[in-house]
């Protein structure tokens, strides 16, 4: 794909995420007051405390944090994260007057963690970010060392616990599930429904194995060797990903060949190669 036609789709993709977020943010999440993390989490808080416009507070956040982060962390984050810092805060200032989608606050925090993850989804497709709370959390990681898979939590568990007190328990449970919900459909649009099955065979049979799964399963097979723990024997190992409508065939094949094999599944969520989806 040419160059130019690749960078148009990405930016498309870092404006349409965006327009999604925003739209979920108006029309299911702030209504109800679920501040479910993020620099939307802050903008819903200070409108209840302060009455100030979320679009306005979420520019002044993100704007400051975009730079900071270019400042501190010396990366180069890129002129897509920069129109989703910028895009973001400018179409939920588009859509601040749109009306509630639903007066049930437990709807609001579903469809809206839905919706924020689906458009978030769809901005990282595009290989950009909206910049906000994820780059307050690499400030944090680098001066802290701490994990950023637990300095992120920190941010959003602050305002989900500061939506408690300012607005109710209630509310802040609402918060909870829309972030779960939000991380979850994030998940979602990034792998897809496609998930594979890792196979591990331990098998004495292994040439049988092998050539079945390469004849009826026609699928790649990889042998690994490894060490028994308990005899501490050389043992070779049979590893096949196969898709999930052809694992019980798979089974019933190792099964039919060698009644004694041990055989581990473990789910793969990205398989990128032949038989699969493209790089």
């Amino acid at each position: 794909m040419p160059q130019l036609l690749l960078n148009i789709i990405e930016y498309s993709l870092v404006i349409i995420g965006s327009f999604f977020v925003a739209l979920s943010f108006n029309v299911f999440l702030l209504p109800h007051d679920v501040a479910s993390g993020g620099v939307a989490g802050i903008s819903t808080i200070t409108k209840e405390l302060f009455g100030w416009e979320p679009s306005i507070v979420q520019w002044a956040l993100n704007v400051p944090l975009f730079i900071a982060g270019v400042i501190i962390l010396g990366k180069n984050f890129g002129a897509k994260s920069l129109v989703g810092t910028i895009m973001l805060p400018f179409f939920v200032f588009l859509t601040r007057e749109w009306p509630a989608a639903t007066p049930d606050p437990l709807l609001g925090a579903i469809f809206g963690g839905m919706g924020v993850g689906l458009g978030l989804g769809i901005v990282f497709r595009g290989k950009a970010s909206t910049g906000g709370i994820d780059l307050a959390a690499q400030i944090l990681h680098k001066y802290t060392h701490l994990p950023l898979g637990i300095c992120l939590p920190i941010f959003d568990g602050m305002i989900v616990l500061t939506a408690t007190f300012v607005f109710s328990v209630e509310e802040g449970l609402y918060a909870l599930i829309g972030l779960f919900v939000t991380s979850r459909t994030i998940d979602f649009v990034q792998v897809g429904m496609n998930t594979s099955k890792n196979v591990l065979i331990i098998t004495e049979q292994v040439e049988e194995v092998r050539a079945a799964l390469l004849q009826d399963v026609d699928r790649g097979v990889t042998v690994l060797n490894g060490t028994g723990g308990y005899t501490d024997e050389e043992r070779r190992i049979v590893m096949c990903v196969v898709a999930q409508n052809e694992f019980t065939k798979l089974t019933q094949m190792v099964k039919r060949i060698d009644p004694h094999a041990f055989v581990v599944a473990m789910n793969a969520t990205e398989v990128l190669g032949e038989g699969f989806k493209t790089h």
